[in-house]
């Protein structure tokens, strides 16, 4: 039975993208999910078929792409890749650290993805605020997530 006094998880994840499932193919063993964003941004997910049935995932249903920023890689001018999911913005932030970089893109529609790279990336990339930029994840890094 549901306990209606139960909170929601929060996670620590921070980049949750919360968008409409578009299309599920099903193999003999995962799923590849596609989840539309507002503004036409899609993310790529690799599920297995147990999980994607666990979640009653459908087409039209409310589903969260959850990324750990330490998944995401930066790239610029990418042209060819064998990630699913390159997600191209601009850098909206970049939080300097000793060791690593965080670095914001902002994705349009009220959605930004973070990642964290080194200092020597940022560097040979030369990322600043408002240069044009691509989040690079595979779409098996992408974990589902329902209400």
């Amino acid at each position: 039975m549901f306990d209606s006094k139960i909170k929601i998880m929060r996670l620590s994840t921070r980049n949750q993208l919360k968008g409409t499932i578009s299309s599920i193919t099903e193999g003999s063993i995962n799923s590849e999910v596609v989840i539309s964003l507002p503004g036409g941004t899609s993310i790529v997910s690799v599920v297995t078929n147990a999980a994607a049935k666990n979640l009653e995932l459908a087409v039209g249903k409310t589903a969260y792409a959850l990324i750990k920023s330490s998944n995401v890689i930066i790239g610029v001018d990418v042209q060819k890749i064998s990630a699913r999911n390159v997600l191209t913005g601009k850098v909206s932030s970049i939080l300097e650290g000793a060791i690593n970089d965080e670095v914001s893109i902002n994705l349009g529609s009220g959605y930004t993805i973070t990642a964290v790279i080194t200092k020597s990336s940022v560097a040979s990339l030369e990322l600043k605020v408002g240069v044009i930029a691509s989040a690079i994840i595979k779409a098996s890094a992408v974990i589902l997530g329902v209400d």
